[in-house]
């Protein structure tokens, strides 16, 4: 993990034995460089340890790594592709709290081998606007389904799985049920 820990102490015009002084219970002076300097791990526990002796949030103690923008070069539609109009920066996808995904093993619908399907929780009330859209459904015994949602009737799902003269199947009461968002296919 990188730390800011040395530019925050310095920005506070505060020694590492001021900062180790500070901290509850006290520690060492060397001990606050080690964990500057990454030659010791650092906690979460001395994060906030530190945060709390320098006067800042534990947040601001942690750098999150750089990631580079990926420029837009062109612009396709059905006129073929055409310079952006401004510039444009395209954001690479984050998966969501609590998200799950699909690996595609084998060809199936409207999926290729390898492509990877990610999909978000959805609460029991939030179903409804899931209908026409692919889902996965938690089933007992560690079993799952995925298929497009097709109905719902109270507690229970009608879904109709991928592929070719598959038949609806009905869940009554998933665990948990989650909407695909986002397609993840290599070329």
């Amino acid at each position: 993990m990188i730390t800011a820990i040395r530019d925050v102490r310095r920005a506070k015009g505060m020694t590492l034995a001021e900062v180790a002084s500070a901290c509850r219970p006290p520690t060492t002076a060397q001990t606050i460089g080690r964990l500057e300097t990454g030659t010791r791990t650092v906690s979460v526990a001395w994060l906030n340890r530190i945060a709390s002796a320098l006067g800042v949030e534990a947040a601001d103690l942690v750098q999150l790594p750089v990631r580079a923008d990926l420029p837009v070069a062109a612009v396709l539609g059905p006129d073929g592709a055409a310079a952006p109009k401004r510039e444009l920066v395209a954001v690479p996808p984050r998966a969501a709290a609590g998200a799950v995904a699909v690996a595609v093993q084998g060809s199936v619908g409207d999926y290729r081998a390898g492509d990877e399907i990610w999909c978000e929780k959805l609460a029991p009330d939030a179903l409804g606007a899931a209908l026409n859209r692919d889902v996965l459904l938690s089933r007992p015994g560690g079993r799952f389904l995925f298929g497009r949602l097709i109905g719902r009737d109270g507690g229970k799902l009608h879904v109709l799985p991928l592929g070719a003269g598959a038949r609806q199947q009905v869940v009554a009461d998933p665990p948990w049920a989650a909407v695909a968002v986002r397609l993840v296919r290599g070329l």
